[in-house]
């Protein structure tokens, strides 16, 4: 008897210690998110006092100009609409079509998972190796030349990793017997991923392509390696056009000696987060219907 009571208090006593160390981990994680939360919090604040006072439907619809003052967005922000949709296109089709394989026609074995482990590494890879990838590849291996074609399928090797590694978790996390249901009443195998698992997996898809989307639309390294301009004087017409993006029209921005520049940079960040919860509006607006009707 006297052995189990002192058995018992040693349990409790690291019962106890545990629930410590839970819960100083726990004040540690949340110090660490409200840390983060601040951070951007402040970040935003500095840029919309600084920038919101700027916006106008001149500098939205204006030409760049060495004067900060007269310094509008019009080229870089449709160089990025553009730029963003050829990467949509690109990506969308082929990581969904990718993750489907892998996880519903692909063998589980060695060739499937070193597949998968690579995917996994590229989602890893800075995005300047990406960027010189592209101008070896797109703009002088297949002459596509500094076009936004180009930019657009860099940025689709960029953020290819991520649509597949999203969509594959969203297929694999519809319960097989929904897949199993649908095969015992007699439809095929696309039927059943066409009809049942897709559906099914669409939040989960649409979130991954949100990640992968919103990522592409900051990038200004990989589009500078592969030809994006300063500052660019027109709207691109066609995607054969050279082009100019917001990230890398506000760099040009910040580094003028000009001080009111900062002032137009920052007008800049706030249209170009204009168009990201613009975009993610619309994809959320999308997932949640899924969500609903399934």
């Amino acid at each position: 008897m006297a052995v189990s009571t002192r058995e018992h208090a040693v349990f409790a006593a690291l019962d106890r210690d545990r629930v410590r160390r839970e819960r100083r981990f726990s004040r540690w994680l949340l110090a660490s998110v409200g840390v983060g939360l601040v951070t951007l919090a402040a970040l935003l604040v500095q840029v919309g006092v600084e920038g919101i006072p700027r916006l106008s439907l001149d500098f939205i619809t204006g030409l760049p100009s060495r004067f900060p003052t007269r310094a509008g967005a019009f080229p870089a922000i449709m160089g990025t609409i553009w730029v963003i949709g050829v990467t949509a296109v690109a990506t969308i089709p082929i990581g969904i079509g990718a993750a489907i394989y892998l996880e519903e026609y692909a063998r589980k074995g060695r060739l499937a998972r070193w597949i998968e482990v690579n995917v996994s590494n590229l989602a890893g890879v800075p995005s300047i190796t990406y960027g010189l990838l592209g101008l070896g590849l797109f703009v002088e291996g297949l002459a596509l030349r500094k076009s936004i074609l180009a930019a657009g399928l860099t940025l689709g090797l960029l953020v290819l990793p991520v649509v597949i590694t999203a969509s594959r978790e969203a297929i694999r996390a519809v319960p097989a017997s929904i897949r199993e249901a649908a095969l015992a009443v007699g439809a095929t195998q696309w039927q059943t991923i066409e009809r049942q698992v897709l559906p099914a997996a669409v939040p989960g898809i649409v979130t991954g392509v949100i990640l992968a989307l919103s990522r592409a639309i900051g990038e200004a390294a990989p589009l500078i390696v592969v030809g994006a301009l300063g500052s660019v004087f027109f709207a691109p017409n066609s995607v054969f056009d050279q082009f100019t993006v917001l990230p890398v029209q506000i760099f040009n921005w910040v580094r003028r000696p000009q001080p009111d520049f900062e002032i137009t940079a920052a007008a800049g960040i706030v249209v170009l987060l204009g168009i990201l919860l613009v975009m993610n509006g619309i994809a959320i607006a999308i997932r949640n219907r899924y969500t609903r009707t399934w």
